[in-house]
């Protein structure tokens, strides 16, 4: 079994749904740090007529010192909900299949969620299901490991009954594979493509929100999202 691990990005890239499709379960970081400065967990890129439109979830900050990405709070103040579900309107009225996508948009920008993870996560899971990427998805603050760094990997690959842990080929460095190898854990590696697919508004912008090949592709999104990628673990095993 091959497990991979992510942070909650906000309407992930396409390399984030590459990992869930080769791994069996996907792990949510959600109780590291949240970072100081800019993220993908609260920004990310779409496309419109002006070339790149970025986004972002505005979050409470101020005199919260450091948080873990599980307690950091919406902040509600404004109207960005309005603002991002209205920029998605101008942007994507004329992709294929944005009615079709246009009642999930509605529903989530018209709750309320009080914590980033949980609005992250139920975009996460319908982009899944988009792609028709069928694994679990836990997020590790739930499965109730300890350790850092690689302990933790260790914790949760023995947790979970896994014995492969896949990452991205830049990120290896980050991790011990011989010591991982000594708890009986293999580090697996892949390098993530980025596929080319019809986009409106000029030249292809790559590394977008996977929701622009998903609004512009509609049930071909898997397919072109995988068509560069091996075709089971086996072949990056």
């Amino acid at each position: 079994m091959m497990i991979c691990a992510n942070q909650p990005y906000f309407f992930p890239y396409i390399g984030f749904f590459h990992k869930a499709y080769l791994s069996d379960h996907l792990v949510i970081m959600d109780n590291v740090q949240f970072p100081r400065g800019t993220t993908w967990i609260s920004r990310n890129r779409w496309k419109n007529a002006q070339g790149t439109l970025w986004m972002t979830v505005p979050v409470k900050k101020k005199g919260l010192g450091l948080q873990c990405i599980d307690d950091v709070m919406i902040c509600h103040d404004g109207r960005w909900t309005k603002k991002h579900l209205q920029s998605l309107k101008n942007a994507y009225a004329r992709a294929p299949y944005f009615e079709e996508h246009l009642p999930f948009l509605e529903d989530l920008y018209s709750k309320r969620h009080e914590k980033l993870i949980d609005f992250n996560v139920e975009i996460i899971r319908y982009m899944m299901r988009q792609f028709e990427i069928d694994i679990n998805i836990k997020r590790i603050s739930k499965i109730g490991v300890c350790g850092n760094g690689d302990n933790r990997i260790v914790a949760v690959c023995k947790k979970l009954g896994a014995s492969r842990f896949l990452v991205q080929k830049t990120a290896r460095k980050y991790y011990d594979a011989k010591y991982l190898a000594s708890q009986g854990i293999r580090l697996v590696d892949f390098k993530p493509v980025s596929p080319v697919y019809p986009q409106l508004w000029g030249d292809f912008i790559p590394n977008l929100s996977a929701m622009d090949l998903i609004l512009n592709c509609g049930p071909k999104a898997r397919d072109i999202m995988t068509r560069m990628l091996p075709p089971s673990m086996a072949e990056i095993s």
